[in-house]
């Protein structure tokens, strides 16, 4: 059987038992654990996964023509993330994504218009869902976990916080945008925290309206307001801009139309703080499954394509942090999460909606463990003294808040 053979050049590391379609069973690797079995129902889909794993893997168990008879989906996915180089080298998944890399500037084109409905296709999604595994917050990206603690809902607190310290307000009233502003956490933080006036700008009809209504609900319309809208139709200019978990859905192809846009959009003494998933490797594409079901027009910066783009708008890069295994906890989290109400996805939804987000939660966490990816920080400004000499600032700007925060809980 050709699937068994593939796999058998794929899996250097784990227990991997295959059923192929007729039923004959295959082992594959060294036999560390934990064991996994799986099972392929049809000919036509051991042809898909040997042509296409990277696509055909997360449609076969969104639709049941491979299901895991032994171990769990977690088990299956971070064995091939162990296998991960072995895998990517094959000269078929080679052959592939290098047809998708030929492609990728159409695949990641995203003018006004296309951009707003490739949002709608993952953020319109009903808010109930998004209740049973985000945080009270709705924090829709990476949290920060500083190592004392596994509480999400302290983590992504945590993460405002972090974000703010490094936007240097220092005065009530600085103008703030937020570029994907999302359903309004970050920038109602900034307001209540700082005094900050804050624009936020969303492609999502959802977030909007959620965004909206939160701040009437705090008392903050006065203060923060947001824009259904592109970020290159803002016409004003600002203290502070914040992007976070936005960025990967600019494309390759607008980075510098996005940064050149974003040093109009600052004023000469601002601070732009951008917070986006990004990969330790050099440039390459999306994953095809992750772009046609979860996030079209989506891409994974490499961190060398992004200062390149930096470097031609003519900007400051003041600061940069990258983030490792934060990520993979907080969609750790948010899996667990979603298995606990998954009987209210599958009312709202169908049992293949429920594989999907499964794989895709799941998947997503084994990027961040086995696969390279990560999220980076980037501080960016006009000028070179936009900021103060050493980093102190930041840890002395978040103790003082976490001291706030502690005499105000007393």
């Amino acid at each position: 059987m050709l699937l068994a053979r593939f796999l058998g050049t794929v899996i250097g590391d784990g227990d991997l038992t295959l059923i192929d379609a007729s039923g004959q069973s295959h082992s594959l690797g060294n036999g560390a654990p934990p064991k996994v079995c799986v099972r392929v129902h049809d000919k036509a889909t051991e042809r898909r996964l040997l042509l296409n794993p990277r696509m055909a893997a997360g449609e076969a168990y969104m639709d049941g023509t491979l299901t895991i008879e032994e171990g769990s989906l977690y088990d299956l996915l971070d064995m091939i993330g162990r296998n991960i180089e072995t895998f990517e080298d094959h000269w078929l998944t080679g052959f592939t994504a290098n047809v998708s890399r030929v492609f990728r500037r159409i695949q990641q084109y995203n003018p006004v218009g296309k951009a707003q409905r490739n949002v709608a296709h993952h953020y319109d999604l009903s808010d109930d869902l998004y209740d049973m595994f985000l945080d009270s917050d709705r924090q829709y990206s990476c949290a920060y976990f500083d190592g004392t603690h596994n509480d999400l809902e302290r983590a992504q607190e945590d993460k405002k916080r972090h974000i703010a310290a490094k936007l240097l307000l220092n005065e009530p009233g600085m103008k703030v945008l937020d570029i994907g502003s999302g359903w309004g956490g970050m920038g109602l933080y900034l307001a209540k925290q700082t005094g900050a006036d804050v624009t936020g700008v969303t492609l999502s009809t959802e977030q909007h309206k959620v965004s909206e209504r939160r701040a009437a609900e705090a008392g903050l319309s006065d203060r923060v307001r947001f824009k259904l809208q592109d970020y290159r139709d803002e016409p004003d200019t600002y203290d502070r801009i914040v992007s976070v978990g936005m960025f990967e859905h600019v494309g390759a192809g607008h980075y510098l139309e996005y940064f050149r846009k974003t040093k109009d959009l600052l004023k000469d003494d601002g601070v732009f703080l951008l917070h986006s998933i990004g990969r330790m490797e050099p440039p390459g594409n999306t994953n095809p499954w992750l772009r046609k079901y979860i996030f079209p027009g989506g891409y994974t910066p490499a961190l060398s394509e992004t200062l390149a783009a930096i470097e031609r708008a003519g900007l400051w890069v003041t600061d940069i942090e990258i983030l490792r295994l934060h990520y993979a906890e907080t969609l750790h989290h948010w899996y667990d999460r979603f298995m606990a109400q998954r009987d209210k996805a599958l009312e709202l939804y169908d049992e293949r909606f429920c594989r999907m987000w499964e794989f895709y939660l799941l998947g997503c966490e084994m990027s961040f463990r086995r696969m390279g990816q990560m999220v980076f920080q980037i501080q960016i400004a006009k000028r070179q003294d936009a900021v103060p000499l050493t980093r102190d600032y930041i840890t002395d700007w978040e103790r003082g808040v976490s001291a706030d925060t502690s005499k105000a809980a007393e």
